[in-house]
C-alpha cells in the first residue's frame, strides 16, 4: 500500500509517495522548479491563485508518476499539507471567487485590531488564544468591507489545502484545527466563536463540514483519477497546516516537544496541553493535529515571516550564486561577520514584533572591510538571531524544551545558519530527513487507519545527526544584534 502526501508551499509544490508498511520514500519532487512568486498588488499585500496551486498539484502528481518508480494503482490514501492562515473564496459552483490572501498579506491589520478592542482583549485572549490581528477571519472582514459584491458570491472559506481537496473531491470539509489558525475557534466553548461571527457579521454557514484532522475528507472524484492516473475513490483522509503538519512529521505531538522550520518563514512550534496564550499576540496558539475537546494539545507558534525569504532574495538579486555555494562564502566569514548586521524583518508585517512592518535593515556596513560573504553571513545570522528573539517570548510563557526537532532542509542545510541558531537559542537540535510531504502521507496513514497511532506511524523515525551549542559562543553577537532591533522598534513607535 503506497501514500500520496502533498505540501502546498508558498514558492512550491512537494509530493512524496511513502510505502506503508516500511514508511520509506520512494519519490519526493516539486513543481515548479523555478519559485512561484507572491502577487503584490499594494505594498504590504500578498497573493496567490488557487487554480494556479490546482494545476501545480497536478502537474507535481504527474511529474511523480513520471518517475516510473511505483504503480499509482496502489496509492490508496491521500494527505495535504498547506500554507497556513490563507482565505479562499468559493461560490456555489464551487468556483474560486478570487485570488487567495495568503498568510503574510497585512492589508487586514487594521481589521483584527479593532475586533480585538471591540470583543474585548481578555475575551479573545481566553477563548480564541489570540488576537485576531492579521489571520484569516480578518482577512474576510477585509473582503467583506472592500469586495462587497465578491462578499455576496460566498459559498464556503476555506483554508489553501481545504480548496485542493475540494478540487480533488467535490467535498467541502475543515477542522477545528484549521478554524482555529484562521481565529474561528472558541476554545472554552469548543465551537465556532459566536464572538468572532456576530462582530464581523459573518454567516456560520460559509463554514464546511467539521472534521478531525485525521478522518474522511473526500473520496477522489473519478474525472480527476483518470486526470492523475490514479483510483477513484480513494480518500483525502489528512489535512493539516504545514506548521502543525511539520510537528508531525518530526513525532511532536506531546507537551514539551518542539518543532522547528527555516523556510520562505521561520517557525518555533511547541506542543502544550494548556490553553496558553501570549497578552501581545507576538506568538499565537492553534489546535494541534491531535487536538480533541476531551483531550487538549495546543500548538505554540512563533512565526518570523522574514527568514529563508531574505537568503532568496539575496540569491535571486546579489550574484548568480547556487545556496551551496553561498552557504560556502558564509563560512569562511568570522562569526559576527566583522560587525555587519542584518535585521531580516522584509516579507510583511513580523507578528512577534507586534504587527510592525519594519523592512530589512542592514547595519555598519564598511564599504572598505564588508563584501559579499560577509552580508551572505550575516543575513543567516540576523535570521538566526530573529528565531532566539522569537524564542525568549516563548521562554516567558514556560515554553522550553530539552531539544528541538528540525528537518535537514533550506537554511538547516547551511552550517553557519545551524550552528548559530543552536548557539544563540542555547538547545541542541536533531536533523532528520523529513519534509512536509513526508509527513503528509503518513498523516494519511494514520487518517484511514493503517497505522493505529501516531506512535505506530513513526517507529523508523530516526535522527541523522545532532547539533550541540558550543561552549566559545559569543553572546554579544547577539546583543548587539538586538539593540539594533530595539532602536529600530523605538523609532517606529515614535512615528
Amino acid at each position: 500500500m503506497l501514500l500520496l502526501g502533498i505540501d502546498l508551499g508558498t514558492s512550491s509544490i512537494k509530493a512524496s509517495v511513502v510505502d506503508a508498511a516500511s514508511r520509506k520514500t520512494i519519490v519526493s519532487v516539486q513543481y515548479p522548479d523555478i519559485e512561484r512568486e507572491i502577487i503584490a498588488l499594494k505594498p504590504g499585500w500578498a497573493e496567490q491563485s488557487p487554480l494556479q496551486w490546482w494545476k501545480d498539484m497536478k502537474q507535481v502528481i504527474l511529474k511523480a508518476h513520471a518517475t516510473k518508480k511505483y504503480n499509482p494503482s496502489e496509492i490508496k490514501a491521500i494527505g495535504i499539507a498547506y500554507q497556513m492562515h490563507g482565505l479562499v473564496l468559493t461560490g456555489k459552483n464551487k468556483n474560486s471567487l478570487r485570488n487567495s490572501i495568503i498568510w503574510c498579506d497585512s492589508r487586514a491589520i487594521p481589521f483584527g485590531e479593532k475586533a480585538f478592542k471591540k470583543i474585548g482583549e481578555k475575551k479573545c485572549l481566553t477563548h480564541l488564544l489570540n488576537s485576531p490581528g492579521n489571520f484569516t477571519a480578518a482577512k474576510l472582514a477585509w473582503v467583506k468591507k472592500n469586495e462587497p459584491e465578491v462578499y455576496k458570491q460566498i459559498d464556503k472559506i476555506m483554508l489553501p489545502g481545504d480548496f485542493l481537496a475540494l478540487q480533488l473531491t467535490g467535498d467541502s470539509t475543515t477542522s477545528i484545527s484549521a478554524l482555529s489558525e484562521g481565529v474561528f475557534w472558541d476554545f472554552k466553548k469548543d465551537r465556532l466563536s459566536n464572538d468572532v461571527f456576530n462582530y464581523f457579521g459573518f454567516e456560520e454557514s460559509f463554514i464546511p463540514p467539521i472534521k478531525n484532522v485525521f478522518d474522511w475528507h473526500g473520496a477522489l472524484l473519478k474525472s480527476v483519477a483518470e486526470d492523475l492516473q490514479l483510483t477513484a475513490g480513494i480518500t483525502v483522509s489528512y489535512k493539516a497546516g504545514d506548521q502543525p503538519n511539520n510537528a508531525l512529521s518530526l513525532n511532536v505531538f506531546e507537551p514539551g516537544e518542539l518543532a522547528a522550520t527555516a523556510g520562505t518563514s521561520g517557525v518555533i512550534y511547541a506542543v502544550t496541553d494548556e490553553l496558553q496564550y501570549d497578552k501581545q499576540s507576538r506568538v499565537n496558539s492553534f489546535a494541534h493535529v491531535n487536538y480533541l475537546p476531551g483531550r487538549k494539545r495546543i500548538g505554540v507558534l512563533l512565526c518570523i515571516n522574514g527568514a529563508g525569504i531574505l537568503n532568496r532574495w539575496i540569491k535571486n538579486n546579489i550574484g548568480n550564486l547556487t545556496y551551496e555555494e553561498m552557504n560556502r562564502l558564509s563560512s569562511e566569514i568570522p562569526k559576527g561577520s566583522e560587525g555587519l548586521q542584518v535585521l531580516p524583518f522584509g516579507n510583511g508585517a513580523e507578528r512577534m514584533l507586534k504587527n510592525k512592518i519594519m523592512g530589512v535593515q542592514i547595519n555598519n556596513l564598511d564599504l572598505n572591510l564588508h563584501t559579499k560573504a560577509h552580508l551572505l553571513r550575516a543575513a543567516q545570522e540576523g535570521i538566526a538571531f530573529a528565531f532566539r528573539y522569537g524564542f525568549d517570548i516563548m521562554k516567558e510563557r514556560g515554553l522550553n524544551g530539552k531539544i528541538i526537532r528540525a528537518g535537514k532542509a533550506n537554511l538547516f542545510l547551511s552550517n553557519v545558519f545551524t550552528q548559530t541558531f543552536v548557539d544563540s537559542l542555547g538547545i541542541p537540535v536533531e536533523l532528520y530527513q523529513c519534509d512536509g510531504s513526508v509527513g503528509a502521507a503518513i498523516g494519511a496513514g494514520i487518517g484511514t487507519g493503517y497505522y493505529k497511532n501516531s506512535k505506530e506511524a513513526f517507529e523508523n523515525l530516526k535522527a541523522e545527526n545532532r547539533i550541540e551549542p558550543e561552549t566559545k559562543y559569543n553572546e554579544a553577537f547577539y546583543e548587539r544584534w538586538k539593540k539594533q532591533l530595539d532602536l529600530q522598534l523605538s523609532s517606529l513607535d515614535s512615528e
